[in-house]
């Protein structure tokens, strides 16, 4: 790369935010590329040996730093624009260069999107299987399953999935037994250079899919359903390059609205979709949040003190409804709300790890099975907490900008996989925080 994101260092495990709370956040914050959506596109890079530029890509971030060495490992050439925030990818990597080591896939999960690209375009690949937060076991089952459906072979040796495809991949009828994001981002990129038709039923609808379907479009590829569960994918025989910008992230964004509304301040996010954020804006309006919309950009504020916030019901489901990726920020907010509200969690079983920290700030939340009760309090008072996984990381740093005193937000190395300058972003719209190596 002629420039990168910030690379791992030997402190990164001790890294930590310091966040002194009671700072109302006015201002504006200009919202960045979805990670989400990203990573796939970065991977789309491999179905060709032309030039795919990515513009309003987040840079920095861990995850698209470490998808990028991946990429390069296997013979792609990446070039950075960071004035810019763009990337470019040329993937004139071989069938030589088809391996995904253990020691780059294990450091988060979105590495398993190189499986479908390089089986397609190369005819096999050796991929290990992937890692990342620990919110659940997430098996790679259904990636597999519509690649064995599609006339791959695989086997599971040593850690690492073998796949082969020497004739090239069939065009196949998937239908998702679940679904699963990354296994329709997986087998979509695959089924653009199959022989024939693919259609995959129940697919996830998620925005950054329908990022991913857009830009492989502009690639050459033919796709038809974008936006639905049913996706119709008329394989070709190559790809070529393309520009395209990232969506913008939904996440971050809704994170934000959350900070803002807590806080007391007056955030303006910049370069929103509102398109994407329905479930979200109607559940926090419901809550006593003031949303306004002008075009890209939304408007947060709360009428008066918490006081005005209300306790409300949420449970998490795939796209349309409430995100998964939202539901720590926004049991964050249910523990200042005025009465009580439930979180169920339908999407990972093991995504509550977050409550023992909230906890430990004076919450007041009671754990059952996939569900959780929040009762308002008073107040959260500042402590020292342990970030479990990147979205219960930006969790624990909502409540520490309302909290009495100081909180130390500590391993937030799982927050710098997922948020672009978080720091710097809340810094300047009045937060007190600082990173401390």
């Amino acid at each position: 790369m002629t420039d990168t994101p910030n690379k791992d260092t030997a402190q990164d495990g001790l890294a930590k935010i310091k966040i002194i709370g009671g700072n109302p956040l006015n201002g504006t914050i200009t919202i960045s590329g979805a990670k989400n959506a990203a990573l796939p596109l970065i991977c789309a890079g491999l179905l060709t040996s032309d030039e795919l530029k990515l513009e309003n890509t987040p840079l920095k971030l861990r995850d698209i730093n470490t998808l990028s060495e991946l990429l390069e490992y296997l013979g792609s050439k990446i070039s950075i624009d960071k004035k810019n925030n763009s990337m470019s990818i040329k993937a004139t990597g071989s069938k030589e260069k088809t391996i995904a080591p253990y020691d780059l896939v294990r450091k988060m999960r979105a590495s398993i999107l190189v499986l479908g690209p390089l089986l397609a375009r190369h005819g096999r690949a050796k991929v290990s299987l992937p890692g990342g937060c620990a919110i659940g076991s997430r098996p790679v089952d259904l990636h597999l399953n519509g690649l064995e459906q599609m006339g791959a072979r695989i086997t599971i040796e040593d850690g690492y999935v073998h796949a082969s495809a020497p004739q090239g991949l069939k065009g196949a009828k998937i239908l998702f037994p679940k679904v699963s994001v990354g296994a329709t981002e997986n087998l979509l990129m695959a089924a653009t250079l199959a022989h024939g038709v693919t259609t995959l039923s129940n697919a996830a609808m998620e925005p950054e899919i329908t990022d991913l379907a857009e830009c492989l479009v502009k690639m050459g590829a033919q796709i038809e359903g974008i936006g639905t569960s049913q996706l119709s994918i008329t394989g070709v025989k190559s790809l070529h390059g393309a520009t395209h910008a990232v969506v913008p992230d939904r996440i971050e964004t809704g994170t934000f609205m959350i900070a803002g509304a807590l806080t007391g301040g007056e955030l303006m996010l910049r370069n929103a979709r509102t398109n994407t954020l329905e479930s979200l804006i109607a559940l926090l309006e419901k809550a006593g949040v003031q949303i306004t919309i002008d075009g890209n950009n939304i408007h947060v504020k709360r009428m008066d003190d918490l006081k005005s916030l209300r306790g409300i019901d949420i449970m998490t489901e795939p796209y349309p409804g409430f995100p998964t990726d939202m539901q720590a920020q926004m049991m964050t907010m249910l523990t200042l709300c005025d009465g009580a509200g439930m979180v169920s969690e339908t999407i990972f079983e093991n995504r509550f790890m977050h409550v023992p920290e909230l906890v430990r700030m004076g919450a007041n939340i009671t754990v059952h099975g996939n569900s959780a009760i929040v009762r308002g309090v008073d107040r959260l008072k500042g402590a020292s907490v342990m970030a479990t996984d990147l979205r219960a990381s930006v969790a624990l740093v909502i409540a520490g900008l309302c909290a009495q005193g100081e909180t130390t937000v500590n391993r937030i190395y799982h927050l710098e996989r997922g948020y672009e300058d978080i720091v710097g972003k809340l810094s300047a719209v009045g937060a007190n925080i600082r990173r401390d190596a």
